[in-house]
């Protein structure tokens, strides 16, 4: 991450990952990344340790659910409810939502936490799932910084299944655990995403651009650009 995201600043959404730490550093010049943490990650935790339906595949007495972890899956679904009501909208409207129904909740579910944490053992289970929100300075306001940023989401799901692909590609492609092999699967990924947000088919495009490169000349190469390219004009040179 240093070395990817060297001379830039804003908001990084994602996960409390280590990696990141020295992205967050007050003396990082040009300055500071700020940290937008997912909720998706906090929850997990919790719901690891009210899943009855998890204790029974792995053998363990229904009854052994923590109340504590219910409750705190309920409290954050409340935000997720929040989330899919105002998911699509533009940045202003979710953000005047967010202050007018969720921060309520956040500060709530803040003082809630607090409050179970101080009669646990900090060896409790469900104590080490409240501290992923809280033990380091600054990351409670960094899991709530979406409260005051309308561009913002709850959680860094929308890049984690942008990247799951290639995290299971990588573990079945030929040659994809090269350095070389890496290299061309991100020029491969490069253009596909292009081609996507650009609105056309990386499929059509990227068989049109190989059919018709070894025949046209350089100064051209640009119609087959994928902010130049479209399907339609495609089929009507094909024709001519």
């Amino acid at each position: 991450p240093n070395t990817h995201l060297a001379g830039w600043h804003g908001i990084l959404q994602a996960d409390a990952y280590g990696g990141y730490n020295d992205l967050y550093r007050a003396d990082r010049r040009p300055e500071p990344v700020k940290s937008a943490l997912c909720w998706s990650h906090a929850r997990r935790k919790f719901f690891e340790l009210a899943d009855i339906a998890g204790n029974v595949r792995k053998g363990k007495p229904a009854h052994e659910i923590s109340p504590v972890a219910l409750e705190a899956v309920a409290r954050i679904d409340a935000l997720f409810d929040i989330e899919r009501g105002i998911n699509g909208k533009f940045a202003e409207e979710r953000l005047v939502a967010r202050r007018q129904h969720a921060r309520p909740l956040a500060e709530e579910l803040h003082d809630w936490l607090m409050a179970q944490r101080s009669q646990m053992s900090k060896h409790n289970p469900v104590a080490k799932a409240i501290n992923y929100m809280f033990e380091k300075d600054g990351r409670w306001e960094a899991f709530t910084r979406f409260l005051d940023d309308g561009r913002l989401c709850i959680t860094n799901n929308a890049a984690e299944r942008a990247l799951r692909g290639i995290a299971l590609g990588r573990k079945a492609w030929l040659f994809a655990g090269s350095q070389r092999g890496g290299e061309r699967a991100a020029f491969m990924y490069s253009l596909i995403v292009t081609a996507k947000m650009n609105d056309i088919d990386p499929q059509a495009w990227l068989a049109d651009v190989l059919a018709r490169m070894p025949n046209l000349p350089v100064s051209r190469l640009p119609e087959l650009l994928p902010w130049n390219w479209s399907a339609a004009g495609s089929a009507l040179r094909s024709a001519a």
